[in-house]
Formats: structure tokens, sequence, C-alpha cells
């Protein structure tokens, strides 16, 4: 493994960082309204964006897009996070049943890309992510407010209005999902910022799920392994 070595994933609403150190994995998050941490050589960082970000700073050598990977039927419109969590799932994914890989990505969107066991994609789905939709009906509903703690309850049916919240938005995720996935036929991925948050409460339910947070950073670092991505 390249020592040393950063990258940066440009999100909708955070940099999303990894480096290898010791033969680990590192990752961490900041705002994009943060500057970049100090002592990063922007000159050969790798990174990526899944927006138009103004990244005048950064060498364009050194950026993946969706056109560079090798994907079986991967649209050139798919974000480059969406792209590279595919790239990342065929390479890193057990699946000695050769099962669909279903990959469900828990950021500002959720994302549920489905591709077969050799690689190519089928299609997906797009539903906006936890946080957006508690700020959408925040916003667009009046006397609604943000819940000042993010716990999902137990229960279905609440008094609290906050917490009916809270419910109502994780149970719209789990059913999209609960629609999508066939423990029979498919793997279930999950991955992205509440990737965590989500999968906690349904690793002991589903059959099959597997939690990889930084599954789209991974995909980062082994395609620049694999490709001519900045050897010094």
């Amino acid at each position: 493994m390249s020592e040393n070595k950063k990258y940066l994933l440009i999100g909708n609403t955070r940099f999303h960082w990894a480096e290898i150190k010791e033969n680990k994995f590192h990752f961490t998050h900041t705002e994009l309204s943060q500057s970049f941490p100090n002592g990063i050589n922007l000159d050969h960082l790798i990174w990526a964006s899944v927006g138009n970000y103004s990244a005048t700073d950064l060498s364009n050598e050194n950026e993946i897009k969706t056109e560079l990977l090798n994907i079986r039927n991967l649209p050139n419109h798919f974000g480059v996070d969406r792209a590279l969590a595919c790239f990342s799932a065929l390479k890193l994914i057990q699946n000695p049943t050769k099962k669909n890989l279903i990959i469900a990505d828990f950021g500002t969107t959720l994302s549920i890309t489905k591709m077969d066991a050799k690689g190519k994609i089928i299609g997906g789905q797009l539903i906006p992510g936890f946080i957006t939709q508690l700020k959408s009906m925040v916003q667009n509903t009046k006397n609604l407010k943000f819940p000042e703690k993010i716990e999902i309850p137990e229960s279905n049916f609440l008094f609290s209005t906050q917490e009916a919240m809270l419910k109502g938005v994780y149970n719209s995720l789990i059913g999209v999902i609960s629609a999508s996935f066939n423990s029979k036929l498919d793997l279930l991925i999950f991955c992205g910022g509440d990737a965590d948050f989500i999968g906690n409460k349904l690793k002991y339910k589903i059959k099959n799920l597997i939690i990889e947070p930084d599954l789209v950073m991974k995909g980062m670092i082994l395609f620049t392994q694999e490709n001519s991505f900045n050897k010094s």
C-alpha cells in the first residue's frame, strides 16, 4: 500500500478524507465551510467531487471521475460517489453465492444501486436522506422544529411530534429498502454517513446485511492503487 497518500471526496455537505498509515485505512470528515487541514500537499491529493465544487487549487490530473471507472452498464451521469461505491463493493464484498449486490448509500440522498454478481449495473433509486427529510418537514410545515436529539424511538406510534418525525423518516427509508431487497437473491450493503446509525438497528433483523460506512473512500484508494494516479 502507498503510505501517507491522502484522498478527498467532496460531498454535498462535507469533505471526506482518507489516508493509509501503517497499512491501515484512516477516515475523517469535515464541514464544507472549513478550510483544508494544514500540511496537505494539494499537488499530490487524490480527489473526486459529487457536484460542481470549485476546486481551482486541486490538480485536474488527480481527479477521479465517473467515466474512469470501468463498470459494466454504468451511466456517465451517475455521481462519482455512487460509482466508487460500486467499484469498491465488487473488490471488497465476499459473494461466493453470486448474488446481486444492492448498495444503499445513506447520505444527503439515499441512493440505492443494484448490480449483478458480475458487476453489471441493473439500476437504482434516489430518495431524500434522513437529515434531508427532517429539514424538508421543518422548512415546509408550520410549527415543526428540528429534533433536539437524533434517536429513533422503538414504538411506531408516538405523541411527541419530534419523535413522530424521527420514526416516520426512519420508517420511510427502511420501507424503501425492504421493498427493494430480497435476501434470497441479494446481498445488502449499507454505506455513507448514516450507515451505522440506520444499520445498527437492523443488522440482527436483515439477513445478509453488510455495513461498510467508508465504502466509497475505500473505492478511491483501491482505484488509485490499480491505476496510474499520482505515483510520486
